[in-house]
């Protein structure tokens, strides 16, 4: 499974996180949602706690589903 890369993250004026993906916005969070965030990234791996965050996280599975039967045409 590929690392998750391109994803950055602004703290604005008013508290608020805004997350991006490769410069688009991916997620918007405010409140306690946003101080958990902040205290997620400072701990861990920036990019995976980022791509979790945003449900973006992938799980290795996609090439499986793909190839299987009922989802070929």
């Amino acid at each position: 499974m590929p690392r998750p890369h391109g994803f950055t993250y602004e703290q604005r004026a008013d508290r608020s996180v805004v997350i991006t993906h490769q410069g688009r916005a991916a997620s918007t969070l405010r409140g306690g949602r946003a101080e958990k965030f902040l205290a997620e990234v400072e701990s861990g791996d920036a990019q995976l706690v980022m791509a979790r965050w945003t449900g973006a996280y992938k799980f290795g599975n996609e090439r499986t589903a793909k190839n299987h039967p009922r989802n070929r045409r």
